[in-house]
């Protein structure tokens, strides 16, 4: 049986084989990205290839640059947890693909909370502190988004009351 055939039958295989070539670091990545953590200083194009695969495999390559981050947010928004003080565009691009990664971002400017509410207003949850405007912004978008806001603003209370009575 090949080294590319093992890899097939289980990226796992990896573990078997002594100085695997870049193709069979690939072919491991490609199927599983997680697998790049059996991997020894691996290139950027296999890093690349396995948190396309899998955003999350990022947690298992050191000092990734802007490019293998994007790449890994973009896959999914929640693998922002495993980047070190994420840039702005970095943030932007995790919520916008999940709006709960949000989560997972220390004190989120307000375009970032915007965008986050945007794709999920129930994101809402996962912002500690915000501001009334904020809050607002949510509310307005989906008012039963109040129960998930720890401490309303009583203006924003104000307008959901305003907006229930109108449907009464």
């Amino acid at each position: 049986m090949t080294e590319l055939e093992m890899i097939e039958k289980n990226p796992l295989n990896i573990l078997l084989i002594e100085n695997p070539s870049e193709d069979v670091q690939l072919a491991a990545v490609q199927l599983d990205g997680i697998s790049i953590k059996y991997i020894n200083n691996p290139s950027k194009e296999i890093q690349l290839a396995a948190v396309q695969e899998d955003g999350h495999s990022i947690k298992h390559i050191k000092n990734p640059d802007t490019e293998i981050q994007l790449a890994a947010v973009e896959e999914n928004g929640n693998a922002i947890k495993y980047i070190k003080n994420p840039s702005i565009e970095i943030q932007l691009v995790a919520v916008k693909e999940d709006g709960f990664s949000i989560e997972y971002i220390t004190n989120p400017s307000e375009d970032v909370q915007i965008a986050a509410i945007q794709r999920r207003e129930y994101a809402i949850g996962c912002i500690i502190n915000p501001s009334k405007e904020i809050q607002l912004f949510a509310v307005k978008r989906k008012l039963d988004v109040i129960d998930l806001i720890r401490e309303p603003h009583p203006e924003v209370l104000e307008y959901v009351k305003q907006e229930l009575l109108k449907k009464l």
